[in-house]
């Protein structure tokens, strides 16, 4: 009877042991797999800051050239009567917290913009999903996944802005410091740079010009949003794979010792059998 009782204690061992390597070797996998995204997050990261900075003096760029031509020329008012078009930038991949439903709470706390109805261009797969029950929504986009995306990502924003009426135009997206804040792009009326004395010198009527120079305007504010949102959500995404990881680390390590513990059990078992002469 002590037999059978010893040879049922060692099936369980050996069993224990095989669900124990099979656990270790799948959280093996997915630490791999978790480094590999936070890697890939943190070369986001740093890549993004470096649009980022260019893009923004890009911008003040634009800004000046349209302080200048306004401190000479007039510029047409906006019309308060079209409605407004708001853009909402969310996430499209996963990993990256409540990054979405912190853009929708923002949303909904947001007090009327200027003009009613407003009309939403929804971009991010993730977002789109959690909004499926809004009725105000115009279009809906898939966002970027890396840095190299966004150009594919304007055109299709700008097709959908092109499609849409209003002359108002805001963003709701996060920004380089990880908030959702509401920014308003149209109407643009730059304050005039009363340094130039000499008007500047233009090619084009003046009205053609500031419609081009809007268009300069639009694009360099856009890709900065898109970038400093994208880079907030590679960000929350490496943070959280930095944490995730550490639990993980600790898992494995806990599961190494009841690994060792068993390994080391099987190996008194099979001493005390042998010494007992009833090893088979």
């Amino acid at each position: 009877m002590d037999f059978v009782f010893k040879q049922v204690a060692r099936t369980h061992v050996v069993s224990g042991q095989a669900e124990l390597s099979q656990r270790y070797a799948r959280l093996q996998e997915i630490s791999g797999i978790m480094t590999a995204i936070k890697s890939l997050a943190l070369i986001e990261t740093k890549k993004l800051a470096r649009f980022i900075e260019r893009q923004r003096l890009a911008l003040l760029n634009v800004e000046a050239a349209a302080a200048d031509f306004v401190n000479f020329f007039s510029i047409q008012r906006y019309d308060a009567t079209q409605p407004a078009i708001l853009i909402v930038i969310g996430s499209e991949r996963g990993f990256c917290g409540n990054f979405n439903e912190r853009v929708i709470e923002t949303l909904n706390a947001l007090p009327t913009i200027r003009s009613s109805p407003v009309q939403l261009v929804v971009v991010g797969s993730r977002l789109v999903a959690k909004l499926t029950e809004r009725s105000d929504i115009i279009a809906t986009l898939e966002g970027p996944t890396v840095t190299e995306e966004t150009p594919a990502v304007m055109n299709r924003v700008m097709d959908a802005l092109r499609s849409a009426s209003g002359t108002a135009l805001f963003v709701l997206a996060h920004n380089a410091e990880g908030e959702p804040l509401l920014k308003q792009i149209f109407p643009y009326e730059p304050t005039p740079n009363r340094n130039f004395t000499n008007p500047p010198r233009l090619q084009l009527p003046p009205s053609e010009f500031f419609a081009e120079m809007l268009d300069q305007y639009l694009l360099s504010v856009l890709y900065g949003l898109f970038y400093e949102s994208l880079a907030s959500e590679s960000h929350e995404r490496l943070a959280r794979m930095e944490q995730a990881l550490n639990r993980l680390d600790e898992t494995i390590a806990n599961l190494t010792l009841k690994r060792n513990a068993m390994r080391q059990e099987k190996i008194i078992e099979e001493i005390e059998m042998i010494l007992s002469s009833n090893f088979v």
